[in-house]
């Protein structure tokens, strides 16, 4: 890539995770709570407040990965499940009239599997789907190392799926250690790191739930690589029992065989992959192959990027 800056920015139900990249790596930082219940005014002055202190001469655009519904090509965001009041948020034009750069939004997941696919553990894989499991679930799906987001960049909305007495967002993300015994996922973390049996078991039933809500992904799409993100994805040492013991269950063996599950090792990847995102937008299509080499610092064009 160029040795232009970009923003990228991960927008979440919980916090907001600002950076300044250039180049494919991290320059600056800064995390923020979101405040998910504030009225829409105040979530977008609170991120123009953050952003003030990023954006210079120096950047090129700015990219934002957004937990919902997102136009990309008007820069609309249509809903976000965690945050009620961003309904119909004109989000790029506010951005750009503020700052006077170029803006460019995508769903939070997508961003985080292209992350993944440039930079991270999904780089060998032509076929990969990045499961972020924090607040909510959501899925970025790379299929012939293309991101592909259908529409509203809806693709990937697995949480939506019914499951049991609800959704797979209830049983496979932060929610399910809410709902199911009235305490955080952060306080069993704490206990499963102590050896305790309740939290351990807590966590393998977790894993049972997220194995059933794999196996669907593996009849719709039977990806090489599943790579975790999220919040939870830090727990996945106290779960990854239950979860083979739920993928035991999948009929076709030699596809559970060749699959590989992993937790994210970057921390960042959602945020530089809506820089890189916004940078590939920027990229004049003379100047963009079909296909992206991350070593080789390659723009592609459009979204499709290999090694």
């Amino acid at each position: 890539m160029s040795n232009k800056q970009y923003i990228g920015i991960d927008i979440g139900g919980t916090k907001t995770h600002v950076g300044l990249v250039q180049q494919g790596a991290l320059i600056r930082e800064a995390k923020f709570a979101t405040a998910a219940t504030a009225p829409q005014e105040q979530i977008l002055a609170e991120l123009v407040h953050h952003l003030e202190a990023f954006v210079g001469a120096d950047v090129a655009g700015i990219g934002v990965g957004v937990p919902g519904l997102v136009d990309e090509a008007n820069g609309i965001v249509h809903g976000v499940q965690n945050i009620p009041s961003w309904q119909e948020v004109h989000l790029q034009a506010h951005l750009a009239s503020h700052f006077g750069k170029p803006v460019y939004l995508t769903n939070d997941a997508n961003a985080f599997t292209v992350g993944e696919k440039m930079y991270g553990q999904g780089q060998p894989f032509a076929n990969l789907v990045g499961l972020v499991l924090g607040t909510g679930v959501g899925a970025g799906l790379i299929i012939n190392h293309t991101l592909y987001s259908g529409t509203l960049s809806s693709a990937g909305e697995f949480g939506g799926i019914p499951y049991l007495d609800k959704t797979i967002e209830d049983y496979c993300s932060g929610k399910f250690f809410a709902q199911r015994t009235g305490r955080p996922g952060a306080a069993w973390h704490a206990l499963a790191q102590q050896a305790d049996a309740e939290a351990l078991d807590v966590f393998a039933e977790f894993g049972r739930h997220l194995g059933n809500a794999i196996k669907t992904i593996l009849y719709a799409l039977s990806p090489e690589a599943i790579i975790l993100g999220g919040s939870v994805s830090q727990c996945y040492e106290y779960f990854r029992g239950g979860l083979a013991e739920s993928l035991r269950e999948f009929p076709f063996k030699a596809v559970t065989e060749r699959l590989v599950i992993t937790p994210s090792a970057l921390g960042n990847a959602a945020v530089l992959g809506a820089a890189a995102l916004c940078e590939m937008r920027q990229a004049p299509a003379s100047a963009a192959p079909s296909r992206l080499s991350p070593e080789a610092g390659r723009v592609a064009q459009a979204s499709g990027f290999a090694n």
